[in-house]
């Protein structure tokens, strides 16, 4: 007798997923330590905070102190022994295992400028990036008692509230942030004095502020003509996960265009034409 065997249909084809990408919990856990290494950085910050510390210039003529060193100097201890694989590329101190598939990516004092001058618009940044994808990004702003943080699906959050861009939709209602009008040059400065007259106001709360500002539903738009990777990898989770935009001045997503601009969403397209730039995907 023959013996009659059961058919079993063939089972989908699953969709491709990285082995090594990082699940929710994760980047949860990962948000966490960014978040506590980032508010101990700024309390090493805030010891030479409004104590006339001394500036160096560096090659690139931007200033340094040793609040910025010894910030860096407490984020890579921290991460090199709790994740000793990882890598980490900071801006005074360069990059140590850049074939890592996680990239922690670190600017111990953005705004050093204005941080000398006892400006209390200075932030420590902390960001994580996994095979060239940003999916953690901490703001500190420990002289303003400011804490904003996101992970990739996860959302923003702001000193434990969750963080949302504002609901403006006509650029003549916005508020433009920017650094220094002096970084706008040739068909830059002509595109921000175009996004100038046709926005409601203009104010030079600048450097990461002006980014958590976006992000918290403070202000529409920020201006950043010149951008550093470590100046952009922990605002573009920010940003995104608050439900704006950040982008180079092209209009492309990403944290190594060297600019950006950060806004609500609602109005990018419109800024972006103001700029004269495209307003890519």
């Amino acid at each position: 007798m023959e013996r009659k065997t059961k058919r079993v249909p063939p089972r989908p084809t699953p969709k491709p997923v990285a082995a090594d990408a990082p699940t929710e919990r994760e980047v949860r856990s990962y948000l966490e330590l960014a978040t506590d290494l980032a508010w101990r950085a700024g309390r090493v910050a805030l010891r030479y905070f409004q104590t006339g510390v001394a500036a160096e210039a560096k090659a690139d003529l931007s200033p340094v102190t040793i609040a910025d060193r010894e910030s860096e100097q407490l984020l890579r201890a921290e991460l090199a022994r709790l994740h000793p694989t990882h890598g980490i590329l900071g801006e005074e101190f360069g990059h140590e295992r850049p074939e890592s598939p996680y990239q922690w990516i670190l600017d111990p004092i953005d705004g050093t400028r204005s941080f000398v001058r006892g400006v209390p618009l200075f932030g420590v940044l902390v960001g994580l990036v996994h095979r060239g994808k940003p999916i953690v990004g901490v703001a500190n702003l420990p002289a303003l008692d400011e804490l904003a943080y996101a992970g990739r699906g996860l959302g923003c959050f702001w000193n434990g509230r969750r963080a949302r861009v504002s609901e403006t939709r006509d650029l003549a209602q916005a508020a433009v942030l920017l650094t220094d009008v002096r970084d706008f040059r040739g068909t830059a400065r002509e595109g921000y004095l175009r996004l100038q007259a046709a926005t409601a106001m203009e104010r030079t709360w600048g450097d990461c502020y002006g980014h958590v500002l976006v992000a918290t539903g403070r202000a529409e738009v920020m201006l950043d003509p010149v951008m550093k990777i470590w100046d952009c990898a922990a605002l573009l989770p920010l940003v995104t996960e608050a439900g704006g935009t950040f982008t180079d001045w092209r209009g492309r997503a990403t944290i190594d265009g060297g600019d950006a601009i950060s806004t609500n969403g609602h109005l990018r397209t419109a800024v972006l034409e103001a700029l004269g730039a495209p307003a890519r995907a």
